[in-house]
């Protein structure tokens, strides 16, 4: 039956020669019978021959087409190969580690750049759900050996992790959502997401306490590869542009970044975050807002406690929830958390309305866990408030306000502690026209944080410490991450005012080995030391860190006596404007353009 199609046809085709053999069989029937037997015989032997010799050729033509087929298969095969080689050896070659690089991309088996982008940013993702494992099984093993230290240096791990999982999420769902095109013009935006995974690992290892500590060494030898891997993403980040036009591919050119007019409006503006309905908010005074939810301690709002109002909270907000803070002082460990997005508080004034806290390092308390007030949540503002940590001195590492919710703002607060009072954790932030005090790295972090217009208050420290102003916490070089202070004026507190020569201030030192931080157009009091920074003890952070100074003013700004570190340097105009609002916050000037409360896009002169 297999063969029946080409046996049919052979014999159709071979029609005529059947019927003449047949005719002059009929003609002998007279014949002897073996003879006409034989005759026969030869007949069909014939026929089957001819069939048989049709069906070879067409066995062949058959052949010679798959070959035909498969050779063009596999030369689209190999060409497809060959694009895919090429599009991963582009998005590797700017990394760091490139072997890593290509084996988290050669399963992609795509040539299309943002499948690409995404399993770059996807690597450490992964990698990062198994350190979350690992420090389960760990916890188990402390709980065995009753280190209770090392139980809560690991619970604190696994929430760490949780956030940084979350921020390459969200960085993953921007690049899905996004145009290729658009992705050039978000690069600063997508690389402060995948810098705050290296921020939250670094935290959770400085949680442990000892060097020996063998639940940190398991911890740390697991995380390499999530290190490497997030590196790379940064670095794929960093040269996007570049990339893409490698590929061929014809992108958008970046927004204007150096155009003043295109990015400032009567030379205020507002973070590019911050909607209509934001700046409205800004420019209203207290009692035109209308709030969600009232807190008063005296039982004249809706709750008596602030934690009480972000516990209610709405499901599937829509808007602001604008919690309004009567006058008193709060003394309750908040935190805005990371479902509580888009919070806006405001109190009668920074001395009025003030959330207090004491935890600190020496009551046993983890730097990041000893805030008073914590942000997580995405888009929170503060307006007219003070946040305090009242350990003092001696209570060292006791934060007042901790931020690591992206997009926020703090305006005319007041921000008040000794050692470590503000935490820029990480993500974007902005503060305008605050006071902040403290004494040892009052300012300190690894966000990417510009503060304006404020007034930053030296406190008086122990008799046998010292006072650095500043500790940037930027731990690779790629991170997009730095801490700028722009037209501030650094005073000492009146406690500290005659002493303020005996005891030294520093503007500040360096927390991790690539720390930025930028001093421009800022006025420095009489008691800045002429060397201007110390170096961070044990470290060779000096060497590789950065920080940069522009148009200061005052008797503590003179620089010809500044240490001779690699990075120490005074910069050029067009190099300060790299880290105004405009360009370091890329969108940022947009967020409350129009409002009543100012905000500088550029460079002030």
């Amino acid at each position: 039956m297999v063969v029946a199609g080409p046996i049919s046809q052979s014999m159709t085709s071979g029609a005529p020669l059947f019927a003449s053999q047949y005719a002059s069989q009929r003609t002998q029937r007279s014949a002897d019978p073996v003879t006409v037997a034989l005759r026969w015989e030869s007949l069909f032997c014939k026929v089957v021959v001819t069939g048989f010799s049709l069906l070879l050729v067409v066995g062949v033509v058959v052949g010679v087409i798959a070959a035909v087929n498969q050779s063009n298969g596999n030369k689209e095969s190999i060409e497809k190969v060959s694009a895919s080689m090429k599009a991963v050896s582009q998005f590797c070659s700017g990394t760091d580690f490139k072997d890593a690089c290509i084996n988290s991309l050669n399963s992609t088996n795509s040539t299309d750049p943002k499948e690409l982008l995404k399993s770059v940013i996807l690597a450490p993702q992964e990698s990062i759900k198994k350190l979350f494992n690992l420090s389960d099984s760990l916890i188990v093993e402390a709980n065995k050996s009753n280190d209770n230290t090392s139980k809560v240096a690991l619970e604190e791990c696994k929430e760490l992790f949780d956030y940084a999982v979350d921020a390459l999420q969200v960085t993953l769902s921007a690049v899905g959502d996004s145009e290729l095109n658009s992705l050039n013009d978000r690069v600063n935006e997508l690389s402060s997401w995948v810098s705050a995974v290296i921020s939250f690992q670094t935290t959770c290892m400085e949680n442990f306490k000892g060097e020996n500590n063998t639940f940190k060494s398991s911890i740390q030898d697991a995380m390499v590869d999530s290190r490497e891997l997030t590196s790379n993403a940064l670095a794929v980040l960093s040269e996007l542009s570049n990339i893409l036009k490698s590929l061929g591919l014809q992108i958008n050119a970046p927004s204007p970044t150096n155009n003043r007019r295109l990015l400032q409006v009567d030379n205020d503006g507002y973070p590019s975050w911050f909607s209509a309905a934001d700046r409205r908010l800004l420019a209203k005074k207290g009692g035109h807002l209308k709030p969600n939810a009232v807190v008063a301690k005296d039982g004249s709002g809706q709750y008596k406690t602030i934690q009480a109002a972000l516990d209610a909270y709405p499901k599937n907000l829509q808007g602001r929830y604008i919690i309004y803070i009567k006058a008193g002082v709060y003394d309750e460990y908040i935190t805005v958390t990371k479902t509580q997005v888009n919070v806006f508080m405001y109190g009668d004034g920074n001395t009025k309305t003030i959330v207090t806290g004491s935890k600190s390092n020496t009551k046993g308390y983890n730097t990041w866990k000893t805030s008073s007030f914590s942000v997580v949540g995405t888009g929170f503002i503060a307006k007219n408030m003070g946040f305090a940590n009242t350990a003092g001195p001696d209570g060292h590492q006791a934060v007042a306000l901790r931020i690591q919710g992206d997009m926020a703002a703090v305006f005319n607060c007041r921000i008040d502690g000794y050692q470590d009072t503000l935490y820029t954790q990480a993500f974007r932030q902005f503060y305008r026209q605050c006071i902040i005090s403290g004494t040892i790295d009052f300012i300190f972090g690894d966000g990417t944080a510009i503060i304006q217009s404020s007034t930053i208050i030296v406190r008086r420290p122990n008799d046998n410490q010292q006072n650095t102003i500043t500790a940037q916490g930027k731990d690779l070089k790629r991170e997009f991450s730095g801490l700028i202070i722009q037209n501030c004026t650094i005073v000492p507190d009146k406690a500290l005012w005659y002493d303020r020569f005996k005891i030294k201030t520093y503007l500040g030192r360096p927390w991790r080995s690539e720390a930025l931080t930028v001093f421009m157009e800022s006025t420095f009091g009489d008691f800045i030391q002429p060397d201007g920074y110390m170096p961070w003890t044990g470290t060779n952070n000096m060497d590789t860190c950065k920080y940069y100074e522009y148009n200061n003013r005052g008797p503590g700004s003179m620089t010809d006596k500044r240490v001779k570190w690699p990075g120490v340097k005074v910069i050029s105009k067009k190099e300060a404007e790299k880290y105004t609002v405009a360009v370091l916050l890329k969108g940022f000037d947009k967020y409350l353009k129009h409002s009543r409360v100012p905000f500088t896009s550029w460079l002030v002169y």
